[in-house]
């Protein structure tokens, strides 16, 4: 399965709404360390049938941005039960990514 593009019109039915976590990559198209992240994260999909995970576009989807308070690109949050419960700033390992969600 492949991360799902999140936009403003899907959001709410696809992290908020859902029952499993949701691991959201917050992005941008001219942000290196973003396009280091993007395969570890389509990796983690991969690998996780029971994680959604889903990407947001940060510079065509500014109001997500700013709802979650995304500050530093490249960001990652998990969703709990339509909650953010933990958030993440930086490029991050698989393993890394791994422990966020055992540990939210």
């Amino acid at each position: 399965m492949s991360p799902i593009t999140l936009t403003s019109a899907n959001f709410s039915a696809e992290v908020l709404e859902c029952v499993q976590p949701v691991l959201v990559d917050f992005w941008a198209a001219w942000c290196g360390p973003c396009k280091m992240q993007s395969p570890i994260v389509d990796a983690l999909c991969e690998s996780r049938s029971d994680i959604k995970v889903g990407k947001v576009n940060v510079d065509e989807e500014f109001e997500l941005a700013i709802r979650y308070q995304v500050n530093s690109i490249l960001t990652l949050m998990v969703f709990r039960e339509g909650k953010p419960v933990c958030k993440a700033v930086g490029l991050r390992e698989q393993e890394e990514l791994e422990q966020m969600l055992a540990e939210c």
